[in-house]
């Protein structure tokens, strides 16, 4: 196991399978674990989304009243795709469009009450089926994961330029 750097433990690599290419593939590996858990997870709610469709509802639930061009440049997809993702959202209820006030041509995004209701259904089911996983660990363990999870956040941040929206 991969020592994450507890209290008072060297960050350093111990052997020559635990240096950064090595963890690195470890931190794959659970990232891909972690994606399948929080798909599994997102399947088993109260309405069942593709993950393109998640990844919409969040968008306009972190920036309510955006605009389709803003939705689609956030997604990384074409304006007619957009379009459509939204007009399935909004036949599921999900997702209300309505006129700009002050532009008739352009038309803000709103997440519905079932659509803030679905998307808190999908984080309760993704933080327990998390909180299930962590349970099994040891505490010791946690501890580990939480440190190193934090080093790798502040390490991010000062070595790949733009992660936080900034160039």
């Amino acid at each position: 196991m991969t020592d994450l750097g507890g209290p008072g433990n060297n960050h350093r690599a111990k052997g020559p399978g635990e240096g950064p290419q090595a963890v690195a593939a470890q931190i794959a590996d659970a990232v891909e674990s972690l994606a399948e858990l929080w798909s599994i997870a997102a399947q088993e709610a109260s309405l069942r989304l593709s993950p393109h469709q998640l990844r919409a509802l969040r968008t306009v639930q972190a920036a309510p009243g955006l605009n389709l061009t803003a939705l689609a440049d956030g997604l990384d997809i074409g304006l007619p795709t957009a379009s459509r993702l939204c007009d399935r959202l909004a036949a599921a209820g999900l997702l209300e469009r309505i006129p700009h006030p002050d532009t008739r041509r352009e038309v803000q995004l709103w997440l519905t009450s079932h659509g803030q209701h679905v998307l808190c259904d999908v984080a309760g089911r993704r933080t327990q089926a998390l909180a299930t996983a962590l349970a099994a660990m040891e505490p010791a363990e946690r501890t580990a994961l939480s440190t190193g999870l934090r080093g790798f956040l502040a390490a991010r941040d000062t070595v790949v330029p733009g992660v936080d929206g900034t160039e």
